[in-house]
């Protein structure tokens, strides 16, 4: 896993091949990621755009194109029918939890827990959970189980922090 470092207006951390500044908010960055085509589709489908350019502080845990491509063939098309937008709403906020969550601060929760795991509600009310290896590599669960790696941390945003995943995470 590679921490995104602190970035300045002028050093700042690429994701899916474009600056992620630091000045802009989730939505403003993401539209301009490569690698978040899918995801970014999928907040427009779902209308979500206005909230998540809202104040926040918002942590979102950011699927990758690959981490779609990874679901059954037709799946995200089928989601991105209007008439299951609130199974999309559902999944996207699944991904999504209130404040500003560091990779370190989940490193340090998850390490605190006596089973260690660090478990969030998501902004759906579904319940994610973090665990950090022997090495400090975060994984994050979903409820049905899931782990997937944070494979970017702290890419930091105006309104919150994006990490990015693997996997999509899926509610139950």
């Amino acid at each position: 896993m590679a921490d995104a470092p602190m970035a300045s207006e002028t050093d700042v951390p690429m994701v899916g091949g474009a600056p992620m500044y630091p000045s802009k908010t989730i939505v403003e960055n993401a539209v301009n990621s490569a690698d978040h085509t899918t995801l970014v589709a999928a907040v427009k489908a779902a209308d979500l755009v206005d909230t998540l350019s809202g104040e926040g502080p918002f942590t979102v845990f950011a699927p990758t194109n690959a981490a779609f491509d990874k679901l059954p063939a037709g799946t995200v098309d089928t989601l991105l029918k209007p008439e299951n937008k609130d199974q999309l709403t559902k999944i996207l906020t699944a991904h999504v939890v209130a404040g500003n969550w560091s990779a370190q601060s989940i490193r340090e929760a998850a390490r605190s827990q006596s089973d260690g795991f660090y478990h969030f509600n998501a902004v759906s009310g579904d319940a994610l959970s973090a665990k950090v290896t022997a090495s400090g590599n975060i994984f994050i669960f979903d409820e049905n189980g899931e782990a997937y790696e944070i494979t970017q941390a702290d890419v930091n945003q105006s309104n919150g922090v994006i990490h990015v995943i693997e996997g999509v995470l899926l509610p139950r």
